[in-house]
């Protein structure tokens, strides 16, 4: 029996390049696949591509988003990843609104979703995983508040379990915070970004980094946490091109 079968996983940003990695494995391990995303036109090609999987458009970030993707899964397994693409440029030459672009999106949809875990309640034994950023630990001052807002999913995630905990749910709340990831939208404007703020080449900023994870990576970190949770006994982790690290959360 595959290792997921049966599972209700809903991945919240299903159609982005982390995302989407992450539906193809639970699919590909027996899970029963909802992918959540705002654009319809990339929906339709993860399902396109992606046999058996479901699909829904919605803006995660409305306040009825939790109870319209629970109305179609009510998951065992909630991945949140996705969000906006933040700025790249310092400090004094952004808007409020740029700045704050991430704590709209990425931050509000994590607060949402966690809350929505645990006063709905999900079911004792659902598993919900937040995808944040390295960028929360190492911080990142040419992306406005984009670091500030994927520490705070962290600490959402943290919250969270001690909610849990307190209130007896039976829930289990990870934070994953991936390295920079040239390979992906996110990372390519990251990493052009920063190479116009240094004033260097892109190829030249790929090689001044430790060796990057891949989206393929990160959906193995899932994949891991999902089926050897006694090796992930910790609620954060950093996914490097080394693999899972705990951090305190």
């Amino acid at each position: 029996m595959s290792a997921l079968a049966d599972k209700k996983m809903v991945v919240i940003g299903g159609s982005g390049d982390v995302g989407r990695k992450i539906v193809e494995a639970g699919a590909r391990l027996g899970a029963q696949v909802l992918a959540v995303a705002r654009r319809s036109g990339p929906l339709e090609e993860v399902a396109r591509d992606v046999p058996g999987i479901s699909t829904l458009s919605l803006d995660a970030t409305a306040d009825d988003a939790p109870a319209r993707v629970f109305a179609v899964a009510r998951p065992d397994i909630l991945v949140l990843s996705g969000g906006a693409l933040p700025p790249a440029a310092p400090l004094h030459e952004q808007s409020w609104g740029e700045f704050a672009a991430n704590w709209e999106q990425d931050t509000k949809m994590t607060f949402q979703f966690c809350k929505a875990a645990l006063s709905a309640p999900l079911d004792p034994g659902s598993m919900i995983i937040v995808i944040a950023s390295g960028a929360a630990l190492a911080g990142s001052p040419n992306t406005g508040g984009y670091a500030g807002a994927k520490r705070t999913q962290m600490f959402i995630a943290n919250y969270s379990q001690k909610e849990s905990a307190r209130l007896g749910r039976g829930l289990t709340f990870k934070a994953l915070a991936p390295r920079m990831m040239p390979e992906t939208n996110l990372g390519r404007h990251a990493v052009a970004g920063y190479a116009r703020y240094l004033g260097i080449t892109e190829a030249d900023f790929i090689r001044s980094m430790e060796p990057p994870p891949t989206a393929a990576d990160v959906a193995a970190s899932v994949v891991s946490l999902l089926t050897q949770p006694d090796r992930h006994k910790e609620h954060a982790f950093i996914v490097s091109g080394k693999g899972l690290e705990a951090v305190a959360g």
